[in-house]
């Protein structure tokens, strides 16, 4: 008598796992290749299901694509703590949220490869989702420099092309850091990289920071 047991089933997803898979595959090859260069038999491959059953799930590649920003969106930083900490003078604030904001990035740094892809790829809709992260810092930054410009903390500043400075230079540690890994920073930790970046910001806009603010 034959004892041999059958190999077990394969266990099959529920549709709310297998889901969560596909979101998983769509982001990492969306964030290597950008939206056109991945084809969706290349999605259902990696994930190990026929097209067929992917558009069960999304019915158009715009649709899964949307679906991954999303889930990014939900994951999105939350500022609220990190403002109504002490001390709440500007410089202070600026570094808490920064710091949220880089932390986020650095447990996820597919985000940056996305946004990269989007803006070479021209899609005004995704370009302005990016942007969209981007504004509690712009928001904060215009307002509070043309507040201490109006008290005469500062000098007079063009607040715009101040917040523009800050991004770009923040974005640039970001991508030079996480991404490029480059050698000549890899061992300046990612909060002490940050706080060397606002200091040069404050130098810039002319903001004399206290030492216990610091």
């Amino acid at each position: 008598m034959n004892t041999t047991k059958a190999p077990a089933a394969r266990r099959r997803l529920s549709a709310a796992a297998r889901r969560e898979s596909i979101l998983a595959a769509a982001q990492r090859l969306f964030s290597d290749k950008g939206f056109f260069g991945v084809p969706v038999d290349e999605i259902a491959r990696a994930v190990g299901v026929s097209p067929a059953v992917l558009y069960k799930h999304f019915p158009s590649k715009e649709a899964l694509y949307e679906a991954v920003l999303n889930a990014i969106a939900c994951r999105r930083e939350d500022y609220v703590a990190a403002v109504l900490e002490e001390p709440s003078d500007f410089a202070s604030v600026l570094q808490r949220i920064t710091l949220v904001y880089a932390r986020s990035v650095a447990a996820e740094p597919d985000y940056l490869r996305l946004e990269l892809h989007a803006m070479l790829e021209g899609s005004g809709t995704v370009v302005d989702f990016f942007e969209h992260r981007w504004r509690p810092f712009a928001d904060f930054i215009e307002a509070g420099l043309r507040e201490m410009a109006a008290a005469g903390s500062i000098p007079p500043v063009d607040e715009k092309a101040a917040s523009l400075l800050f991004q770009g230079m923040l974005r640039e540690a970001l991508l030079t850091k996480l991404l490029h890994q480059a050698p000549r920073y890899r061992e300046v930790a990612l909060p002490a990289l940050v706080e060397h970046l606002l200091e040069l910001f404050f130098r810039a806009v002319g903001l004399v920071v206290r030492a216990e603010h610091r």
